[in-house]
């Protein structure tokens, strides 16, 4: 049985748990660790029988509980190789100083080893003066060389280190993979993360595809979202209410950006132009609570599916943020 469950959706949190076969993969871990565990309960789902995890992009509300979620259950996180470098420097932000302010760090670092090592008792030797500059030049060379080593400590504590998973498992974008009894084709998408990605999954002759947090509908996201069974795709905000609505201009702009998220009428327009209504199920997911309503995302993609929805194709269904959506089964 192929099945498909959206735990949460919205700026709050992402996840979504996509099953087939004898494999189910969680997409997404913006959630705590306990609530999504709890989501999953309501929805039927067993968290231990998770394989894997595999993330769209580093912004919080898609990472949130990613690292104590991997270590409590054991399993690999799946990241394209930017957007795991991205996650690991926003849960380790490094002070910013200048060089001449790390260069006398270093120096202060050198002078105090070698004071330790110096003689308690006696005059020191003369050619203990001569040295003393050259030596703490070279602790200093030493100092620097190691802070600039980003290597990871693979025997670091988990507890001590917040970047740390059980596994990591590289993929790209064009670049289709296999985990278990589930085949995965990412496809690159507009937004402004460092490498973010929808996916299109098929198990058992069954394609379902995630694309949300898009600015807008690109010519290779059109190419993807063909021949599917089920469609989760953002319809993020209403323009007008956007637009008179409590976010600051800067955030405004940033998400009518082309690297921002999709309008209302711009999901509308995709599926009234360019979806082939081949779907059983479309589910808009993503909906802003400060910028649109659930009834004006359903009114106005059933305007543009225009009569296409019915009991066998187009059943149009509403993920929310605060509750998990039924399973939606093959």
């Amino acid at each position: 049985m192929v099945q498909f469950t959206v735990l949460s959706s919205g700026s709050k949190g992402n996840c979504t748990v996509v099953s087939g076969g004898r494999t189910r993969i969680l997409v997404d871990a913006g959630l705590s660790c306990r609530e999504l565990f709890r989501r999953m309960k309501l929805a039927g789902e067993d968290p231990a029988t998770l394989d894997a995890i595999l993330i769209t992009h580093e912004h919080q509300d898609h990472v949130n509980g990613l690292a104590v979620t991997a270590r409590k259950l054991g399993i690999p996180v799946y990241f394209t190789e930017g957007t795991h470098r991205a996650w690991m420097r926003w849960l380790t932000p490094r002070r910013q100083m200048t060089y001449a302010q790390w260069l006398e760090q270093c120096r202060k670092q050198a002078a105090a080893r070698q004071a330790e090592c110096e003689p308690t008792e006696g005059e020191p030797d003369e050619s203990d003066s001569v040295t003393e500059d050259s030596a703490i030049e070279v602790e200093v060379e030493a100092i620097a060389a190691s802070t600039e080593t980003d290597a990871p400590d693979s025997q670091k504590a988990p507890q001590k280190d917040p970047t740390w998973l059980p596994s990591v498992e590289y993929f790209q974008a064009g670049q289709p993979l296999q985990i278990g009894d589930i085949y995965v084709s990412p496809f690159t998408i507009p937004h402004d993360a460092v490498d973010p990605v929808g996916f299109v999954f098929q198990a058992e002759g069954v394609r379902m595809a995630v694309a949300t947090d898009l600015g807008y509908v690109t010519p290779n996201v059109k190419i993807q979202l063909k021949q599917l069974d089920l469609l989760l795709l953002e319809s993020n905000h209403d323009l007008e209410m956007l637009r008179d609505g409590p976010y600051p201009w800067s955030v405004k702009q940033r998400v009518l950006s082309r690297v921002g998220h999709l309008s209302n009428e711009a999901a509308a327009k995709f599926l009234e132009e360019e979806y082939d209504g081949q779907a059983t199920y479309v589910i808009l997911g993503h909906l802003s609570e400060s910028n649109n309503l659930p009834e004006l995302a359903r009114v106005t993609a059933e305007r543009a599916l225009n009569g296409r929805a019915s009991l066998l194709a187009n059943r149009l269904l509403l993920a929310e943020q605060h509750a998990p959506l039924l399973p939606v089964c093959f």
